[in-house]
């Protein structure tokens, strides 16, 4: 711990080091927010500088003002639900006000924004890192019960699955405790990183927004986020901390054939004055999905939730408190097949609660411009139900804490510094009880500054992270690792820019592969961990070249990681249980990929949209592929427009996966043609979206790689999804 500690005093050195320049006059940017269709003011819409960290609110009136800016060049963005996020440069000229309007409206591509990539809201364009957002239209329109089904289909993202209700996104190849699952910046102590058939619990249909951010993002979130995280945010108070009256909110339903999908959702935010409550609930449940081979039986899904807060903000000062609470059920699809003593089918039947307070301050007049805080206690539960009896309960709680310190900018130099930590206690009792109780203890401390040249920018950080886990009558393991970045983000021409990231990524081993002994269904392995484990490093680069234009969008992204002592399942040859008899085992190995996106606009109501990704990953030593690795990918689109009428036919292919690892067996490639619409009726303070899709339209037969019974269940039929959704605000 004192290294750690040393270290820290040495991160916030780093900052103290960087000289503050003299202080400038002031700017201001102002203006109106309209609806482009009848120029009506559109009130509660978030105007925000992502580069200061500055935000503001329409008025009734539809009217914005952000003052005490700092003279330079900054983009500005428009959020506001349902229309597309709209983003314009702007000068700010010293004492002087700049006036900048925005007509908002739906357009074909959207502008996307994020808060997770850097911990302040800006354009993915913008970013650092590679980063998909969706936000919740998007959502509504593609409702499914867990978040690897919602994402599956988005560049460089799949789902691991055995059976929908446990599908978990795979970034890159990533998989595990290499990918981390947040809910509004921090862990959800869910456990799917742990098995096959585990999943998360939150439902994608009551969300505000899901992000993505692809390669490491240890720096800013921990040793488990190597492979990148998938960052669930669930309201919109929690990007943005400032007051606002009147109510804003959402309903939503849906249903669709082919496995029997029904389900709805909504929620509200009511501000008074300086006081802000919000509430929301939802549920949905499927039945077996039909295949063009038959129907998989036991892959049923339910999930159910509901939430509710309140919050207080005035002069800078915010402090909120929320509830959450959220089970379901879901069957795991021929688990039966490797008991044969019981042959009985399994359902996983979970719940959580979560408890959240967080609070800080903003515009401070101090090197430390802004503080902000959080403090999470979850508990998760699961029971594994086989035959009507509780065969293996799996209990996890966790109290999660961060802070975060943000440095007042200066004319080049802006930045953030914080801690972050966890208590955790795991137990397992019953059939399947594969490691010991365990208490896991970590603390991180973490800086990360931008130096802004305005024709060039410079991202550098740091983060120190100790994690100790202490099993019971087990020997107690601990350990410390460093994590590094450092970024260039070149302005190439107007809209298109290149970017290059180095990182120096370490993670610790997780709990299950240091104490996991026994048969594990849920990874179809008898699995031995390994206690002497040592910590993974690794060392990447990311290399993107983007476009953003009226008419024209395109990124290209390539990436390569070298991992040092990467934690593998290695398969011994003995079969126990009716299992293959795997121990954790380390060897280097190596990533290696690309994602690429085109959108053209062929006619001014006509859209061409290309994509593909593809990954390969192997071990060093003897050249072996790694498990579970997505094939080369693409899709080809159209995106037709009317007025508010958007039609999207879409062609989804994949290629052979026949680099695959000695347990698995070859999957064969497909393509897939799908159909869906939108209709929107935008107004000055709501909106309906009525929407449809007709997915797997010519009833293709085709298989996931990532599926863990891909050899016995194939992809869901032909059918159609049906959604209503209404905002107002």
């Amino acid at each position: 711990m004192m290294r750690l500690h040393s270290a820290y005093l040495f991160l916030l050195a780093i900052t103290a080091l960087c000289p503050l320049l003299s202080a400038q006059d002031q700017g201001t940017l102002k203006g109106r927010v309209t609806l482009d269709s009848d120029n009506k003011p559109l009130h509660h819409a978030t105007v925000t500088i992502g580069r200061l960290g500055r935000s503001a609110e329409t008025d009734e009136d539809g009217a914005y003002e952000i003052p005490s800016l700092p003279p330079g060049a900054y983009t500005v963005s428009v959020h506001l639900h349902q229309l597309s996020d709209m983003i314009q440069t702007v000068r700010i000229a010293p004492g002087e006000v700049t006036i900048a309007d925005f007509r908002m409206t739906i357009r074909p591509v959207k502008e996307s924004i994020t808060v997770t990539a850097s911990e302040r809201e800006q354009t993915t364009f913008e970013s650092f890192q590679v980063v998909t957002s969706l936000d919740s239209v998007d959502l509504a329109m593609n409702a499914h019960s867990s978040l690897g089904e919602v994402l599956s289909d988005r560049p460089a993202v799949a789902k691991r699955s055995f059976g929908p209700g446990s599908s978990r996104p795979v970034i890159r190849g990533f998989d595990g405790d290499r990918v981390l699952i947040m809910q509004d910046g921090m862990p959800t102590g869910a456990l799917s990183s742990q098995s096959g058939d585990h999943g998360e619990s939150l439902d994608p249909s009551t969300l505000e927004r899901i992000e993505v951010v692809k390669g490491p993002a240890t720096l800013l979130y921990g040793s488990n986020a190597i492979g990148g995280v998938v960052n669930a945010i669930t309201g919109h108070h929690l990007v943005h901390s400032h007051p606002h009256k009147g109510v804003t909110g959402f309903v939503t339903g849906f249903g669709g054939t082919a496995n029997g999908a029904g389900g709805g959702a909504g929620g509200f935010e009511l501000g008074l004055e300086n006081w802000r409550l919000w509430a929301s609930g939802g549920g949905q449940r499927a039945g077996d999905y039909n295949t063009p081979i038959g129907e998989i039986a036991n892959s049923k899904t339910r999930v159910s939730n509901a939430a509710g807060g309140a919050g207080w903000v005035s002069g800078g000062k915010f402090l909120d408190i929320g509830y959450r609470a959220e089970e379901g059920r879901y069957g795991v699809p021929f688990d039966g097949e490797f008991k044969p003593e019981e042959n009985e089918d399994t359902d996983l039947d979970f719940e959580r609660h979560s408890l959240r307070l967080s609070g800080g301050m903003q515009e401070l007049p101090s090197f430390v411009s802004g503080f902000r805080a959080s403090l999470n206690y979850g508990a998760w539960q699961h029971r594994e139900i086989e035959g009507g009896q509780i065969g293996t309960t799996f209990n996890n709680k966790l109290l999660s804490y961060r802070g975060v310190l943000e440095q007042r900018r200066s004319a080049r130099l802006s930045g953030s510094f914080g801690i972050q930590g966890a208590e955790r206690d795991y137990k397992t009792t019953g059939a399947e009880a594969l490691a010991p109780p365990v208490r896991q203890t970590n603390f991180a401390a973490f800086v990360l500054e931008e130096y802004d040249l305005e024709k060039v920018r410079f991202q550098f950080g740091g983060r120190v992270e100790y994690n100790k886990y202490n099993p019971e009558a087990r020997e107690v393991r601990s350990f410390t690792g460093f994590s590094g970045a450092a970024g260039v983000f070149f302005p190439l021409w107007r809209g298109g820019a290149f970017v290059a990231n180095y990182t120096h990524a370490y993670r610790a081993p997780a709990l299950e592969e240091l104490y996991n002994y026994g048969p594990h269904i849920g990874n179809l392995t008898y699995e031995i961990g390994n206690p002497g484990l040592k910590r993974e490093k690794s060392d990447g680069v990311d290399l993107s070249l983007r476009h953003r234009g009226e008419r024209f969008r395109a990124e290209a992204n390539f990436f390569y990681y070298g991992i040092a002592d990467f934690v593998y399942l290695a398969p011994t040859g003995e079969v126990e249980d009716n299992l293959v008899v795997a121990e954790y085992s380390q060897s280097d190995a190596r990533f290696l990929g690309t994602e690429a996106e085109l959108d053209v606009a062929l006619h001014r109501g006509l859209w061409l949209n290309l994509g593909m990704d593809y990954v390969s990953a192997r071990l060093r030593a003897d050249d072996t592929p790694l498990p579970r690795i997505p094939p080369l990918r693409g899709r080809a689109g159209l995106d037709i427009r009317y007025r508010d009428l958007s039609v999207r036919p879409e062609l989804r292919l994949a290629g052979r996966q026949d680099q695959i690892f000695p347990t698995e067996t070859e999957t064969p490639g497909y393509a897939v043609f799908g159909l869906s619409g939108t209709y929107t009726i935008p107004k000055d303070h709501f909106a309906h979206i009525f929407g449809a899709s007709f997915f797997n339209a010519a009833n293709r037969l085709y298989y996931n790689h990532l599926s863990f019974i891909k050899d016995r269940a194939p992809e869901i039929g032909r059918g159609v999804r049906f959604t209503y959704t209404v905002r107002f605000f």
